[in-house]
């Protein structure tokens, strides 16, 4: 929100196409809600055109249809998460702590975006349903680099004898699968458990068990008491 004590015509009008970056931005923010929320048939583009605070002919001139713009929406969000976890598995930690460190920068990407797990769900079932226009870029993209690298951690792991003998596509799965679905599931489990699930302290606290069940589930047992959970 607009600092009050600055006049309104101070602030730069998101409308204008003299500020594309900041009005494809909004335009972005905007839909990924839209979409998350109703799905591409239901998603309406007045809708996203007016929570992004510009004007309908503005959003085409961005984006030729909605498809484009979900399909946009898609790059923002993986290409968001891809970034964030290349820094750990790219970085020169050991297999231990590293594998800590991606599953904390992941939880807390998708902590700090909450609507990017029922972003993923949907297209998920478009997919199975043969309905994505985008599956195959995504997969090309952003899970399989991912997937690659993380396999080559966990296999590191096993042969230096710091992991279980695992199998990674099991393993990888089994660890989006503990982040992601707290967050897709928030509303259901609130009503089970009886309290807010996303909560600051409850997120902390999610956190936590899901860096300690890795620890436990993967660590070799003889070096379970010795890694730490961060």
């Amino acid at each position: 929100m607009a600092n009050a004590s600055i006049h309104p015509r101070s602030a730069p009008r998101l409308g204008s196409r003299g500020h594309p970056e900041q009005s494809r931005a909004a335009i972005l923010q905007a839909a990924a809600k839209e979409f998350s929320a109703h799905g591409t048939a239901g998603a309406r583009t007045d809708a996203i055109a007016r929570e992004a605070k510009v004007n309908k002919a503005l959003l085409y001139y961005y984006f030729k249809d909605k498809e484009t713009l979900y399909g946009a929406v898609l790059d923002n969000a993986f290409e968001g998460l891809k970034a964030t976890v290349f820094q750990v598995l790219d970085s020169s930690l050991p297999p231990r702590e590293k594998i800590l460190a991606y599953v904390g920068a992941y939880f807390d990407f998708i902590a700090s975006n909450q609507i990017y797990p029922r972003l993923m769900q949907r297209e998920m079932m478009r997919a199975r349903e043969g309905h994505s226009l985008h599956i195959d870029r995504i997969v090309e993209t952003y899970f399989r680099p991912v997937y690659e690298k993380l396999g080559d951690l966990l296999k590191k792991g096993i042969a230096q004898g710091e992991f279980r003998n695992i199998d990674p596509a099991h393993f990888v799965s089994t660890m989006v699968a503990m982040i992601v679905f707290y967050f897709s599931s928030a509303p259901v489990m609130q009503r089970i458990v009886g309290f807010n699930p996303l909560t600051p302290q409850r997120i902390a606290e999610r956190r936590a068990a899901v860096l300690d069940f890795i620890s436990a589930a993967l660590f070799q047992p003889a070096r379970v008491a010795q890694s730490g959970v961060r």
